[in-house]
């Protein structure tokens, strides 16, 4: 089995795209399955692709097809893809947008490579990666305006131990590091994650984070 991190990456400039797979060819644990043009282009080679790849890092302002649209389509169709939204707008509403709709990390394009190789270890390694600044657009109670919940949160939905495991979670600590520190298996941190997608109804980690910030579940204040 591949220990190599896999992605796919789209973007319409082509001068960009390619000096982006320049920049992520050079490191070793990284492999580019191939590149989109476009969102159409990106889903349609998806569609057709023998290997999925772990990470898709995509534009959000594409012709033929948006970023937006496209991420849409790669959760429904292919959710265990993590995406990585990538744009020279780094404002909330597009911040907010990507990440309501599944995007697990969000780069701006005058990023330095250094904080783009991070971000996809990152999310490589723990599922999502949200810097301080998204981090308070979430906090910010964003992602509610103009939208009613679901329902209420009951402090008792949560067991103390899944709330343990959420609350490093939001830490953004590994599958490992959530198992040292509350001295239990790796295998048992993932049942109890997939425990708390199911109850929050969050696609991914990054929708836990959304839920357990709206929800005050953790304080971010001290750590983050």
């Amino acid at each position: 089995m591949s220990t190599k991190i896999t992605m796919v990456l789209a973007d319409d400039e082509q001068l960009f795209r390619q000096g982006m797979r320049a920049i992520l060819n050079r490191v070793e644990e990284f492999e580019i399955l191939f590149d989109a043009a476009d969102g159409k282009d990106l889903v349609d080679q998806l569609r057709v692709a023998e290997t999925l790849p772990d990470i898709i890092i995509t534009d959000l302002k594409m012709p033929e097809l948006n970023g937006v649209e496209a991420t849409k389509l790669i959760q429904k169709e292919f959710p265990n893809c993590k995406v990585i939204a990538l744009t020279s707008y780094f404002s909330k509403p597009f911040v907010v947008n990507m990440i309501s709709i599944g995007a697990v990390a969000y780069l701006a394009k005058n990023s330095s490579p250094t904080l783009m190789v991070k971000t996809i270890k990152e999310v490589a390694e723990k599922g999502f990666f949200y810097d301080e600044k998204v981090l308070q657009f979430i906090k910010d109670g964003l992602f509610n305006k103009g939208k009613a919940t679901k329902s209420r949160f009951d402090k008792n939905h949560l067991s103390t131990r899944e709330s343990e495991v959420l609350q490093l979670i939001c830490q953004q600590l590994t599958t490992n590091e959530i198992a040292e520190k509350l001295f239990i298996s790796p295998r048992t941190v993932e049942g109890h994650r997939n425990n708390l997608l199911l109850k929050t109804e969050a696609k991914n980690s990054a929708g836990l984070v959304v839920y357990a910030i709206e929800n005050g579940i953790v304080n971010l204040d001290p750590k983050y």
